[in-house]
């Protein structure tokens, strides 16, 4: 609620952009940005495995209320296309494991160009993902220049994914080295996918590494405690973590 009150007092323009991939191919992305010109930072948002969803979309509208340049490449822009609806895609995706990682970093730092070509960008980029994209945001700070980025319960940075998941995720332990940037993390107490202890096994690593993070755990939520539309959501929890985000964001972004 908090947020479409403020909406109401913030202009912003959002809407469909496309631009080319390094590979050639023509990538679909969703743009949300403040309608003045000042200089900000800007956002790449990973969407979850389901696909490049509404919800994910509408996070970036939100970050466009809070002065964030915000954009979210549907990483499945290969896989659609005319005809092909988004669930269709994610679908095709999912069968082949998921995106691989060099993909995705890839496809993370054109997003991150395109954000920072832009005539408002102050050159500072951040990412942050859910679920599968948390994962993905961590990796994708690992392989690129970028200055914050945000793991909300991102699952297998420790461990590889269990065949019985259907993914192609691997262990990100042996990349943190490469983290550039300060790492912010939200997850679940409850959760099994990251469990608090795989969690525990990234900070400790982090911690070797000499690496800056910022992790809380919160009690009684488990996985997809952000999603309003599921009964995992954790309004307490969620509105917590949405503070630290904003927070973190404006030290490292700004």
């Amino acid at each position: 609620m908090c947020g479409m009150q403020i909406a109401m007092t913030n202009a912003v323009s959002a809407g469909t952009v496309h631009y080319p991939a390094g590979d050639g191919a023509d990538i679909e992305a969703y743009l949300a940005v403040p309608q003045d010109e000042a200089p900000r930072g800007g956002i790449v948002l990973i969407h979850h495995l389901p696909g490049y969803d509404e919800a994910t979309r509408e996070y970036a509208r939100t970050f466009a209320v809070h002065g964030y340049n915000a954009v979210v490449p549907n990483l499945y822009s290969r896989e659609g296309g005319p005809g092909v609806s988004y669930e269709d895609a994610a679908a095709a995706v999912r069968a082949d494991g998921g995106v691989s990682d060099e993909r995705l970093i890839a496809d993370v730092g054109t997003a991150a160009e395109y954000l920072r070509a832009l005539p408002s960008s102050n050159g500072k980029v951040g990412v942050i993902g859910h679920c599968s994209g948390g994962r993905q945001a961590l990796l994708a700070a690992c392989g690129l220049e970028l200055q914050a980025a945000v793991d909300n319960y991102g699952a297998f940075v420790m461990v590889d994914s269990p065949e019985s998941t259907g993914l192609r995720a691997t262990s990100l332990e042996g990349r943190l080295g490469e983290l550039s940037c300060p790492l912010l993390g939200n997850f679940g107490a409850d959760d099994g996918y990251p469990s608090p202890e795989e969690t525990a096994r990234l900070e400790a690593a982090l911690d070797k590494l000499g690496k800056t993070y910022d992790f809380k755990t919160y009690e009684g939520a488990g996985h997809a405690f952000f999603n309003v539309n599921r009964v995992s959501y954790r309004p307490e929890a969620a509105m917590d973590a949405w503070e630290r985000i904003f927070e973190f964001y404006g030290e490292h972004l700004s």
